[in-house]
């Protein structure tokens, strides 16, 4: 004869002990704290459950808080996108700290390059989530401005200007401004660009503006024939180094920004029978682990990924709990990584090796923020 089964303990068999009604009982053991409550009344309420082992039900608690406990990741997606994109993960690892320190749970969603669909809107106004951490922003995103208008905590791995959101970013352009100073201090004049996605993207057009500006600043014309679009993945690259290599004029370097894409332009230059940096120096961004096992070792912009997956979660879970208020902006330090795809002194360069660029990264949150060359 099977043993007879232990009645489960419910919120009633409590609010019966503690003299208090159902509702008073879900409020104190959920920590829901708009309603007021003696502080006599709680105690009693506690206690009971205590000697009677009530432990509130998950979808209950997150039903009396109105929150589920859920928080999204999401970004855009094409397949090459998502096999080379070694700092999703890295972002994710840092990310997930946060989730476990707090005891949220992470879904993780993509939107399709190029529909506009309303998967954002759905998670948001469905109430599926709580917040939401948007990585690699797009300056046409009709979502993330209707969640902004919205109110609901949002924050970008990357920047929108003009929104209230708040994010934690690098300043794109000044990284990518040093590293084309650094091609130019070697002597190269023609120097070529191939941008880490489409010119939507808000952290490829500030790359892209870094690139210019450096140009700019030493009266070196921008060739439009010297501009391609990378898209994320190396066959990109690959494709825009090929273009870049049939032109009229070749480039003697070329700043890629991003990793992944320089590794398909560093294969189109070895399949046209040149040699980095001999030939063309390449420079990259990212500082993703395969650059430093690349042939031959991409010089490139470091930053801190995994701490940027972090603070987004906090500063996610800072808004959601209403400890912050947008819109709030970090900015991060990078580091100019110098390796042998960029060289090192040229036949007829003006002085060699350029003096190591130093820059106080401009944010009202941080302080002595500051970008430095490394020679590893």
């Amino acid at each position: 004869m099977e043993p007879a089964r232990k009645k489960a303990v419910t919120s009633f068999d409590v609010a019966r002990r503690a003299r208090v009604s159902r509702a008073t009982v879900s409020f104190v053991l959920n920590e829901v704290a708009h309603e007021k409550i003696s502080t006599r009344t709680r105690e009693r309420v506690l206690k009971a459950a205590r000697e009677l082992g009530y432990v509130p039900h998950a979808a209950g608690k997150a039903l009396a808080r109105r929150k589920t406990e859920n928080i999204a990741l999401v970004y855009t997606r094409t397949y090459h996108h998502l096999a080379s994109h070694s700092i999703m993960l890295r972002l994710i690892d840092g990310l997930m700290q946060v989730v476990h320190d707090h005891n949220l749970h992470l879904m993780i969603d993509a939107v399709e390059e190029g529909t506009s669909g309303t998967n954002l809107l759905k998670l948001a106004r469905a109430s599926h989530i709580d917040g939401l951490i948007m990585l690699e922003p797009r300056t046409d995103d009709e979502q993330l401005l209707a969640l902004a208008a919205d109110r609901f905590p949002v924050v970008l791995v990357g920047s929108l200007p003009g929104t209230n959101l708040c994010s934690i970013d690098i300043d794109n352009a000044e990284a990518a401004r040093l590293a084309v100073e650094h091609l130019i201090a070697l002597g190269h004049r023609e120097i070529a660009c191939i941008t880490n996605a489409p010119a939507h993207f808000t952290a490829a057009a500030a790359r892209l503006a870094g690139y210019q500006r450096a140009l700019r600043s030493h009266d070196i014309p921008a060739r439009p024939s010297f501009l391609q679009h990378g898209n994320f993945n190396p066959e990109s690259g690959r494709q825009a180094m090929q273009a870049l290599l049939a032109g009229q004029s070749l480039p003697t370097a070329v700043f890629v920004a991003s990793d992944a894409v320089a590794f398909g332009a560093l294969r189109a230059i070895a399949e046209a029978g040149l040699q980095v940096p001999k030939d063309i120096a390449v420079f990259g961004f990212d500082n993703v682990v395969d650059s430093l096992y690349s042939r031959p070792p991409l010089s490139t912009v470091s930053f801190p990924v995994e701490h940027h997956g972090r603070r987004s979660g906090e500063i996610l879970f800072e808004l959601m709990n209403g400890k912050l208020s947008p819109p709030y902006h970090e900015l991060t330090p990078f580091e100019i990584i110098l390796r042998e795809s960029s060289g090192g002194s040229r036949s007829g360069s003006p002085g060699g090796s350029p003096d190591p660029a130093r820059h106080l990264a401009s944010s009202s949150n941080w302080k002595d923020k500051q970008s430095k060359e490394v020679l590893p």
